[in-house]
């Protein structure tokens, strides 16, 4: 490779808003009063970068810049000195690069109490230290802010800009699965490829992420202090390789490093360990992933193949060792790469054996190690497509699309280019325009048809899935009709299945029958015939009680979320979780997760969907799936509109939208359209909400997702009303009574009957609305009762029944309240308030809802303090303030501060409490 490639700077800082939101609050605050913060991470991270973002982000007063000259330790008097040089009386930021080669008097005096370091004002500390070691012990008490390496699609962003977009996309997926989420690394790979290489013209000379590249970032953090340090390194960094999983037990690598110096006397664990390593539970690790990894690149090739070779014939001693680790070592022990068909065989036949305990993640490596080893070209596509349909299990998509790469071959059966295009779809549907997804699962099922009709039925129905996504209802249909019979898996309505599953042996008759009867009932009742549809999708769900594979698990779910049983896709989601988590899956994990929030959605309880979708978002960035990361982005905005956060929706409507749009993910537009149009309906914005729901559900080319669409239409109708546009909800009300007659919504009977009360005239709404009451209770569900409660409430009250509004508007705040609606709540406080009936100890309970600090706020403000003079007063950002401020509007469902003011002096009166907001 040549360094000929001149990379220029990020225009952004990628992938780090909230560490940078952890900065800002301390920026924020500094006015108030001094604080710390640490920030570490392992080399190449980018702890240099963001505290220089900190320093051109503070605005309030100086910043003082201090680091250790190169290869000496800074000492106390060093600081002290420095500090000395800033005569301003303005707040202070201190920003301290790699503070751990300070010394130990320089490092309390920075972990110490702010005022000491400069008593002549307020002081902010911002520290950066080393993570590929332990920390030392003057930051441990201090708040942390930890750098992970990059997500996938964060590296993927960064990369195109430091390159404009102009990096062959092989090279790009090459690069991004080397530098692991690195940033330092990936600018030096791009730095040592000419370009011709990055753009795909020559290929590349040699391993990307070599060790003269991985030295480079790791610095010296990679070197052991003496030859017994090293082997130990090099022995815990080859014991990890071949697991597949951060440690190693201990007593494996001793014994491994015995039979390294055979003639030498044993030795114990070294006391202290070398600062690279960390012991917990009889197990050794790394800190950093790159340190490991560089030691293990950087070892001379005899010492490294010695050591593989020892942990080998360790393993091979040992008690319970699967066959995987003990052939991978045995591979990497062998002289050069020249080709080896036996251990080939005798690799890609163990990651083959479903009888075999292995993470999905460790199949992929002996795969790829396998292909490495083979010298037919078309066994080698072979392996390499099955490594990458186990990377892409493993929830590696960036590690099996250079594998898809390498498996290109023109002389591959097409039996194996389709399944090499199956896994490229699949790994497009996850995180890719789901229009290409579909026409590479198209392509694979071709390819598939002749030699594997079980796989070509997969691919058809992961086809169906792309266009399910996309919102393309013909094309879904068309993809759902009868196709090969076969025994492969199948996709369930919101993802893909893999085609084949090693978890565990299974009959292959019940996977065929429960793929036949998936498929049969999902094109039956997108047909509208529910009848035909009910029977086969229940023996899905039947089969799901007692299966026990993920795959399997998840399309029980799906099957039955299609027919509104909402408690079986929580059991099936939930025991697909359980078991996707065991084999170590960060593929099917989200997936799961987005399952269980979609049932948990579905069933009125949004406090359990968010922490769900909120688990899933955090795991599907990480596995780099943001097309499932916009759905539970989806879900987290339709959970945040029924609360009394209207910032929390934007910015899950916003961050769903930007995937979507891009992926052209229909379901997930239209959900998130309806979650800005709730959050308008909940705080009294009927006008809005409706303009907003009018686009998602009536007739026209802009309608909303075929399978989303219907379940807006009650919050449509009720907002059409309120704006006075009775004659737009006729059509679609036609339609929703299909929709409930069908049967697959448990909630839409009780809504159809809301929906008419709302429409019909005074004698006829009253009974209207208990027949809907009493649908709900049938139905269950807290959320969507209590919306009902509220308007039947809103409608007697205006009608001067206040006793039997009373009871029905008390109701509905409690079932408001039980599901966190916060500002539905509100709404039904008003309405109680309006009655006279929100008595002076309701008032006081509700000033119970407040945390201390909320409480605190609303006092000082009911008292006529401004925003800035309770900042002031609590040592607060104003920005604080204003964010209490609006929890507290919401909570005690008042519009002003008079309002507010007059609600503590009620309270206050009725039951006095101390200032500290604690009861006496």
């Amino acid at each position: 490779m040549t360094g000929e490639t001149t990379v220029r700077t990020a225009g952004r800082i990628h992938g780090r808003s909230a560490q940078r939101a952890a900065v800002r609050a301390l920026l924020d605050e500094l006015p108030a009063r001094g604080g710390h913060l640490v920030v570490t991470g392992e080399p190449g991270l980018g702890r240099t970068t963001l505290l220089d973002w900190a320093a051109r982000a503070y605005r309030s007063g100086p910043v003082q810049r201090l680091a250790p000259g190169p290869g000496a330790t800074a000492t106390s008097g060093e600081l002290l000195g420095s500090l000395r040089t800033v005569t301003s009386t303005a707040p202070l930021l201190v920003c301290v690069d790699d503070a751990h080669l300070w010394d130990a008097r320089a490092r309390a005096a920075l972990a110490g109490p702010a005022q000491r370091l400069r008593p002549a004002g307020r002081t902010g500390v911002l520290l950066s230290v080393a993570g590929h070691r332990a920390l030392e012990a003057e930051f441990a008490r201090l708040p942390l802010v930890r750098l992970d390496p990059l997500t996938p699609p964060a590296a993927a962003d960064l990369l195109d800009d430091l390159t404009d977009g102009t990096v062959a996309p092989a090279v790009r997926d090459l690069l991004v699965a080397e530098a692991e989420g690195n940033p330092a690394l990936l600018h030096a790979l791009l730095r040592r490829l000419s370009p011709a290489e990055l753009s795909g013209h020559l290929p590349l000379s040699g391993p990307a992420a070599d060790s003269t590249v991985l030295a480079e970032v790791a610095g010296a953090a990679s070197a052991g202090d003496d030859e017994g340090a090293g082997d130990l390194l090099l022995t815990v960094a080859a014991a990890v390789r071949a697991s597949h999983r951060p440690d190693a037990d201990v007593g494996l690598v001793l014994d491994a490093v015995r039979r390294l110096r055979p003639a030498s006397r044993p030795a114990p664990l070294p006391d202290p360990l070398p600062g690279q390593l960390a012991l917990t539970g009889g197990r050794l690790r790394f800190h950093s992933e790159l340190v490991r990894r560089t030691v293990h690149a950087a070892a001379a090739p005899d010492r490294r193949r010695d050591a593989h070779r020892a942990l080998a014939d360790a393993l091979e001693q040992g008690d319970g060792a699967g066959p995987l680790p003990v052939l991978l070592h045995r591979s990497w022990s062998g002289a050069g790469p020249a080709p080896a068909p036996r251990l080939a065989d005798r690799l890609a036949s163990a990651a083959d054996d479903a009888t075999v305990t292995a993470p999905y993640g460790l199949r992929a490596t002996a795969y790829t190690r396998a292909a490495e080893l083979t010298a037919d070209a078309a066994t080698r596509a072979a392996r390499y497509t099955a490594a990458a349909e186990q990377a892409l299990l493993a929830g590696r998509p960036e590690r099996a699309r250079p594998l898809l790469a390498a498996a290109r071959d023109g002389a591959a059966p097409a039996a194996v280019r389709g399944r090499a295009e199956l896994v490229r779809g699949l790994t497009e549907l996850g995180d890719g325009p789901v229009g290409d997804a579909h026409q590479t699962l198209l392509l694979a099922a071709s390819l598939l048809a002749p030699d594997a009709p079980a796989a070509a039925e997969t691919a058809a129905l992961a086809a169906a899935d792309a266009a399910w996504a996309a919102g393309d209802l013909r094309t879904c249909l068309d993809a759902l009709a009868p196709g090969p019979p076969g025994d492969g898996g199948g996709p369930g309505p919101n993802g893909p299945a893999v085609h084949r599953d090693t978890t565990a042996p299974h009959p292959a008759r019940t996977v065929a029958a429960v793929v036949r009867e998936h498929r049969i009932g999902m094109r039956a009742l997108l047909e509208g015939r529910l009848d035909r549809a009910s029977a086969p999708l229940g023996q899905v769900v039947e089969r799901g009680r007692t299966d026990d594979g993920p795959e399997r698990l998840l399309r029980s779910a799906a099957a039955a979320l299609l027919l509104g049983d909402v408690d079986a896709a929580r059991r099936g989601g939930a025991r697909a979780l359980a078991a996707a988590r065991q084999l170590g899956s960060d593929t099917l994990v989200p997936r799961a997760l987005e399952y269980l929030a979609y049932a948990e959605l579905r069933a009125g309880r949004h406090p359990q969907a968010r922490a769900h979708a909120e688990e899933g978002l955090r795991t599907a960035l990480r596995a780099g799936q943001r097309n499932t990361a916009a759905h539970h982005r989806a879900v987290l905005a339709l959970a945040a509109s029924i609360e009394e956060n209207p910032d929390a929706v934007a910015r899950h409507v916003a961050a769903a939208l930007a995937t979507a749009r891009r992926h052209g993910l229909a379901q997930v537009t239209t959900l998130a359209e309806w979650a800005t149009a709730r959050a308008d309906l909940g705080r009294g914005r009927p006008h809005a909400a409706a303009d907003r729901l009018g686009l998602l559900v009536l007739p026209g080319p802009g309608r909303g997702h075929f399978a989303v669409w219907r379940l807006a239409v009650p919050c449509f109708v009720e907002a059409a009303v309120l704006a006075g546009r009775h004659e737009d909800t006729r059509e679609v009300l036609a339609d929703f009574a299909d929709w409930a007659a069908f049967g697959a919504d448990p909630q839409a009977a009780a809504q159809l009957a809301r929906c008419h009360a709302l429409l019909a005239p005074p004698d006829r709404a009253d009974a209207l609305y208990r027949r809907a009451l009493a649908r709900h209770d049938e139905a269950g569900g807290d959320f969507e009762r209590a919306r009902t409660a509220l308007l039947h409430g809103k409608w007697l009250r205006r009608r001067r029944r206040p006793g039997e509004a009373r009871g029905l508007l008390g109701t509905a705040l409690a079932g408001f309240d039980r599901c966190g609606a916060g500002v539905w709540a509100a709404q039904a406080r008003g309405e109680l308030r309006a009655l006279g009936a929100l008595s002076d100890a309701a008032d006081t309970g509700t000033l119970t809802r407040l945390t201390p600090q909320q409480l605190r706020i609303a006092r000082h403000v009911a008292e006529g303090a401004t925003n800035r003079e309770v900042a002031l007063t609590l040592a607060v950002s104003t920005r604080t303030v204003d964010y209490h401020l609006r929890k507290v509007f919401a909570a005690l469902g008042v519009r002003s501060r008079l309002e507010l003011a007059r609600l503590v002096e009620q309270a206050e009166q009725a039951e006095p409490v101390e200032k500290t907001g604690a009861r006496p």
